[in-house]
């Protein structure tokens, strides 16, 4: 089908990057894009966050790439999970965490670099660092990773195919996210219009006895078996729902934390984040269990519906309170002392039920519908998988037999390579 094999490092002229002095402000005080990872979230790179000037260039390890380079990140955590790829789309300079490709003439940069982001759980696997503190990507393992080249004609066909499809994808996933936007609003109303009854307000301690998990050494990494009773945690408390997330301990340490338990039926709120106190509870199936430090048992009291005092936890009107009361910045708390404090409107028991019976019908149909977009995001991606791979299987466009053979282009740019080489050793002579 006139397509080859090569390595990335045959491809065209690959170059680094650099970081100018911090020390010599006038270094980044200028016009040229400095392109760091932090930058490469996007498929085409116009501009930078961080600028810097042509003395700085001049002075320092960094090097210029213009329109039509391919950008690939190497040094970052987030090659732990992801390849970012870009094309420039006018003149920039590089960070020391990526490397850029100067394609040869034949070589369409688009076209490498749909490449390479279909091919990067290959890439990731086959040419990261291992042992590194920062993810890394082996730079002679990456030059010489081998993509499938098509003819020149039909790279441009790929990639005009590749980006109709996914403009098509792109504008139906923003279609999608924005109807999960709203529907995350009109949930919050639902809560907030359900609490806005008309009862007397009383605060959570006041209708329910309160208890914290056990902190410091009475429960250590240590104490986690693969089985026995549950340790209920932050991962599992959802907004209104018990995610099944596992961690147990033995049954001996068990006991010596029984004041911790939590049986079906309680309420458990999360302690510790901004969106405290994100509460759930505990289902029959759970069986045996303690709460974890950072979440907060609440048994409410006879008179009040352990369905509705969960569900007003969860509500905008306590997250607006709660919201005041939390402390600290890099972890942010809410005691027990602030949950006990937080005000709810509490109507007669059977008020409390009739809310409820409303309040899940209304949000059982918004979790259907939530299901269902957020299907449709999973679907999506597995498209985009499916157009990438059927593309680089030469399956996505038409084959035109009058096209130059990809290894025709190969033995070009070996030629043209050898001859400069050739060139610039008589120079040095």
């Amino acid at each position: 089908m006139g397509w080859t094999k090569a390595p990335l490092g045959d491809l065209g002229t690959w170059r680094g990057g650099g970081t100018p002095s911090k020390a010599v402000p006038r270094f980044w005080d200028g016009d040229i894009p400095w392109v760091s990872p932090k930058d490469m979230k996007v498929d085409r790179i116009r501009d930078s966050i961080d600028h810097i000037s042509r003395e700085a260039v001049e002075r320092s390890a960094t090097n210029l790439v213009s329109t039509g380079a391919v950008l690939v990140v190497t040094r970052s955590g987030i090659l732990s999970h992801s390849l970012p790829v870009a094309v420039t789309d006018g003149e920039v300079a590089l960070n020391q965490d990526l490397k850029a490709l100067v394609p040869a003439v034949g070589v369409m940069p688009e076209y490498v670099a749909w490449a390479l982001r279909s091919a990067a759980p290959r890439v990731l696997r086959e040419c990261s660092k291992a042992g590194t503190t920062v993810s890394n990507i082996d730079t002679n393992r990456m030059l010489g990773f081998q993509v499938p080249l098509a003819p020149t004609n039909e790279q441009r066909r790929i990639v005009a195919a590749i980006e109709e499809h996914l403009s098509r994808l792109d504008s139906a996933d923003a279609s999608v996210a924005l109807a999960l936007r709203r529907l995350h609003s009109h949930r919050e109303a639902v809560l907030r219009q359900a609490f806005s009854v008309s009862a007397p307000r009383v605060g959570v301690g006041d209708v329910a006895s309160l208890a914290d998990g056990p902190f410091g050494s009475n429960l250590k990494t240590s104490h986690y078996t693969t089985s026995g009773p549950r340790v209920i945690r932050l991962q599992n408390i959802g907004d209104g729902a018990f995610r099944d997330e596992y961690a147990h301990i033995a049954a001996a340490h068990f006991e010596s934390l029984r004041k911790h338990e939590v049986v079906a039926g309680d309420v458990v709120a999360a302690s510790l984040g901004e969106e405290a106190p994100r509460a759930c509870r505990i289902p029959a199936y759970v069986g045996p269990a303690i709460v974890k430090a950072d979440c907060i048992r609440i048994r409410p009291r006879d008179g009040v519906d352990a369905a509705y005092l969960m569900w007003s936890l969860n509500s905008p009107q306590i997250k607006e309170l709660a919201s005041a009361r939390i402390k600290g910045i890099g972890r942010p708390r809410l005691g027990l002392g602030g949950l006990r404090q937080l005000l709810f409107p509490l109507p007669p028991l059977a008020e409390q039920r009739r809310i409820v019976a409303e309040l899940e019908e209304q949000l059982s149909a918004i979790d259907a519908l939530r299901a269902a977009l957020e299907r449709a995001q999973r679907r999506s991606a597995t498209l985009r998988r499916a157009i990438l791979e059927r593309a680089f299987r030469g399956e996505l466009v038409p084959q035109d037999p009058s096209d130059e053979p990809a290894s025709m282009l190969m033995q070009r740019i070996q030629t043209d390579r050898f001859s400069h080489t050739s060139g610039d050793d008589r120079a040095r002579q």
